[in-house]
């Protein structure tokens, strides 16, 4: 198996291994909500307007899930008619996630470990996560493949937050406890920022020219 071969295999599994929690989570919230389960102040909410959760927790699920094959080079090159599917699929699911996201932000009664830091850190990479599709998607309209990438890879990043926030949690519930309301918001805004460092490092190592295409433009203007 070639480097190359490997990487179309691991990048994809790593991404759907890291949607885990929150593919799940979202799964059991839908169970919890057909059914029946007990109503208590926590899930309340969901109870009283179920619309914007169960199409939360299904378009993000599979815009997870579905845009990992994206980051295989290999699957795209290999299908390119389904890569342009999945994508109008990725995008119908980032969109209805953001918005659904939105509007749980905005209108569902805040629970007591909720602040107004977080709630403005949610709206903001929640519109950040509408714009960067809409500008993905913008440019590969102009055939612009190059900024539909980075565009996408951001929105992506956005999208992904659940998965580094459930790391993050999970890491400081372990080391240190319950987090307050400060430390929670101060944990999902790092793990946004995270995903989005990594974003930045994927899209600058894509465009990097390879040591050989800069051999090769030495070469020409030393001959000219």
């Amino acid at each position: 198996m070639t480097s190359s071969t490997k990487w179309d295999k691991l990048i994809p599994a790593a991404i759907i291994l890291f949607s885990v929690i929150p593919v799940l989570g979202g799964a059991l919230r839908l169970g919890e909500l057909g059914g029946g389960a007990e109503i208590t102040p926590d899930n309340a909410r969901f109870f009283a307007s179920p619309v914007p959760v169960v199409v939360h927790a299904i378009t993000a699920s599979v815009y997870c899930v579905l845009g990992a094959f994206q980051f295989s080079p290999g699957f795209r090159r290999s299908r390119p008619s389904w890569h342009r599917t999945a994508g109008r699929i990725l995008v119908l699911c980032g969109l209805l996630g953001a918005l659904s996201g939105l509007w749980m932000t905005v209108f569902y009664p805040k629970p007591d470990d909720v602040g107004v830091l977080l709630t403005g850190t949610r709206l903001v990479f929640g519109t950040a996560w509408v714009a960067f599709i809409a500008l993905g998607f913008a440019a590969i309209r102009r055939r612009d493949v190059t900024g539909h990438r980075a565009w996408m890879i951001r929105g992506f990043a956005i999208g992904l937050g659940a998965g580094t926030q459930a790391v993050t949690l999970s890491a400081w519930l372990v080391a240190v406890g319950t987090p307050d309301r400060l430390s929670k918001a101060l944990l999902m805004l790092a793990s946004w920022l995270i995903n989005l460092a990594v974003a930045e490092w994927i899209i600058r190592r894509q465009v990097k020219p390879s040591r050989a295409t800069v051999q090769v433009r030495a070469a020409l203007r030393e001959s000219r």
